[in-house]
């Protein structure tokens, strides 16, 4: 199992800890030390994933559960209308995020705000966030807006405007439980319904056609 470079501040404290504790001759507590550092290890799993479909097809950028399938304007995404697919991330879940397509990196844009509770329906428009805009080679755009939630405490991403992404490369991730909001053009089919489990760069979310 892969984990994210992002873990090891947060992990190794807890086996440092865990050595003091034994050297002083506190087993159980290096021990609950010792279970604590790999649970927060967990937080930052990454998992070999991947898709052999069709290349149009727009896939999971994250792992979670379908809370809310709507139709949004967002010029910060592009012209025209956009299906939304919010995804949220539990602390139980991987948060390493995927690029949902191939094309070019049009816009990577982070937005300073607050950490509430991310199934709220408003967290999108005031918590901490990134947008990552994604223009195909047909010039349908992508967007991946990643949001943290109430625990979490770091929106990350690696991506730059002009880069080329392909489908199924690291995105970035969210330290903790979060929120990300898939948007693809409303002339697009989306695949699945709230309620739907998805996992990154696995899960087929949309395709071009109505």
């Amino acid at each position: 199992m892969k984990f994210a470079r992002e873990a090891w501040p947060f992990v190794l404290p807890f086996p440092l800890l865990a050595g003091a504790l034994l050297a002083a001759g506190r087993r159980p507590s290096a021990a609950v030390s010792l279970a604590a550092g790999a649970a927060v290890l967990l937080f930052f799993r990454d998992p070999e994933r991947t898709w052999e479909g069709d290349e149009a097809t727009v896939l999971a950028a994250a792992d979670g559960v379908v809370t809310r399938l709507d139709a949004v304007e967002d010029p910060a995404v592009g012209d025209g209308r956009f299906h939304r697919v919010v995804t949220f991330l539990s602390a139980f879940d991987v948060h390493v995020q995927r690029v949902p397509a191939s094309g070019v990196v049009v816009a990577s844009r982070f937005h300073r705000g607050r950490k509430i509770a991310a199934f709220l329906a408003h967290a999108d428009t005031v918590n901490e966030a990134h947008l990552t805009v994604i223009e195909r080679p047909g010039g349908e755009r992508i967007g991946v807006r990643q949001i943290a939630g109430l625990l979490a405490r770091r929106v990350v991403c690696y991506l730059t405007p002009g880069e080329p992404v392909e489908r199924g490369q690291h995105l970035g991730l969210i330290k903790f439980g979060s929120r990300v909001d898939l948007l693809v053009p409303e002339s697009f089919q989306v695949l699945v319904a709230p309620g739907d489990r998805l996992r990154n760069g696995a899960t087929p979310v949309a395709r071009p056609g109505s």
